[in-house]
């Protein structure tokens, strides 16, 4: 009689490249399993976009599943998952490892658990292009804290194969209750919902990479920061939720100049989960401890202009909509709203990390609380404080040079010449009523002045170095 083995979906939605799936297969007939899990779905770093996302790629997960002969089964917490596996007489339970401090805890509790009825709970590689992360390091046998040597030892270490699908898989056992993917009205609502959302799922996910690779990678090696052009991967959801392997998008990649360009990125975000793994507190506080406690402003009505596209900057504007509109952002439009909001508004960088996670389909812990620190100068692979201190004007010719992502984002702005997106209010009075535009009426006069915030900013920081020094 072949063996029976679990395997519990989790941040790997796909059959596709799924070195868990692909492991359990080997090992018994497989059952596969979701956990609906209530820390994550309902807790105050929830997202409806997010829930949204994920029921949609559960939809199809289970199609696909069906199609190979299975089903997924839908499980409500992790009590049941082990009554599940008591039930069938599993050998084992295989899911894919997670580096986020609440994903070690819960699987270090699992495994116990499971151990304790004489079941092997094992984890496979898969959520990250490498197999692991915990032999990179210094000569020294240091945690590697500056992205580029990371990149430069992380390109040299040998890869996985990539599978393929499984050609079949067994039937459900009949006394199993497969149960149900719950409607997106209970996980989601409806005023947190972006209304042009990217639709969740593998089959979304590789359609979206076929588009990429035969569309947009070509460009976007010289235009990965052409806002207006946007000629992004717009993966990130999907390698969030696991519905494709950057393992696989690796594979499909060549070795020139965009290729290598598009394979940094990818680095970039097994790096975020490289080092949180090695400081979890990460999550809480600044990695360089001379932030800790530092007095951040704690002016509310900033932070809601910034929140709500207001802020009287139009390339921050056009950003911030598109974050609400379509529950992501373009990579640059991300450091241009991130560097404003903790050096223009001098805000801590953590509001702005819990307005993307409430908003992003893409919201990855690991990703989202790196971005932000490197913008704010608070978190590893420092730089002077005045190279990521942005000027939105400089930003918007440099970035959106035509205006086109503007006026994507902001129609108020489709009769107001280029040369004055950068600073509208610049625009005499018959020209904000020739162009339709008025500034304190149909835009905002901007909340600060960017040269003077530019100088407290760069005295803020000043401050805190020298007292770190003293």
């Amino acid at each position: 009689m072949a063996k029976k083995t679990i395997v519990w979906f989790r941040n790997d939605l796909r059959v596709h490249d799924n070195p868990t799936l692909h492991d359990a297969v080997s090992t018994g007939d497989v059952l596969p399993v979701f956990v609906l899990d209530s820390t994550l779905l309902t807790s105050s770093r929830a997202s409806s976009n997010r829930n949204r996302f994920l029921i949609e790629s559960l939809q199809d997960l289970k199609k696909s599943l069906q199609e190979l002969g299975s089903n997924l089964v839908l499980l409500e917490n992790l009590d049941e998952l082990v009554d599940l596996a008591k039930k069938q007489s599993v050998s084992s339970v295989h899911y894919t490892i997670d580096y986020t401090p609440y994903a070690r805890s819960r699987d270090q509790q699992m495994k116990k658990r499971f151990e304790d009825i004489g079941i092997d709970f094992i984890g496979s590689a898969g959520h990250l292009i490498v197999d692991s992360l915990r032999g990179i390091e210094t000569k020294n046998g240091k945690v590697m804290k500056v992205f580029t040597p990371f990149y430069k030892q992380w390109a040299q270490i040998d890869r996985r194969s990539v599978h393929e699908k499984p050609a079949s898989l067994p039937t459900i056992p009949s006394n199993v209750n497969v149960g149900t993917i719950p409607r997106i009205e209970k996980l989601t609502q409806k005023s947190q919902l972006s209304e042009d959302a990217l639709s969740g799922g593998e089959s979304a996910a590789r359609t979206r990479l076929t588009e990429f690779l035969k569309h947009d990678l070509e460009r976007y090696g010289h235009g990965q920061n052409d806002l207006g052009d946007d000629s992004t991967s717009r993966l990130s959801s999907y390698l969030h939720f696991g519905c494709i392997s950057s393992r696989e998008i690796e594979s499909k990649l060549g070795n020139d100049g965009p290729s290598v360009a598009f394979r940094r990125q990818l680095c970039w975000r097994d790096f975020y989960h490289y080092i949180l793994l090695h400081y979890p507190d990460n999550t809480k506080q600044e990695f360089q401890p001379r932030y800790h406690g530092a007095k951040w402003s704690v002016n509310k009505k900033h932070l809601e202009a910034w929140e709500n596209a207001q802020t009287g900057y139009p390339i921050v504007d056009s950003a911030m909509t598109q974050l609400l509109r379509e529950g992501w952002m373009h990579n640059r439009a991300r450091l241009i709203v991130g560097s404003f909001l903790t050096k223009d508004l001098g805000i801590d960088w953590r509001e702005g990390e819990t307005h993307f996670l409430k908003w992003l389909i893409d919201g990855d812990m690991a990703n989202n609380n790196g971005n932000w620190q490197w913008i704010a100068s608070v978190g590893v692979d420092p730089a002077p404080v005045f190279r990521r201190l942005y000027n939105p004007t400089l930003q918007q010719q440099k970035f959106d040079p035509n205006g086109e992502y503007i006026r994507r984002y902001l129609p108020q702005f489709k009769n107001v010449p280029t040369k004055h997106l950068g600073e509208p209010w610049s625009m005499t009075d018959e020209e904000q009523k020739e162009f339709s535009c008025i500034v304190g009426k149909d835009y905002p006069v901007p909340i600060v002045d960017h040269k003077e915030a530019r100088k407290a900013a760069l005295e803020w920081y000043g401050s805190i170095a020298a007292n770190a020094k003293d």
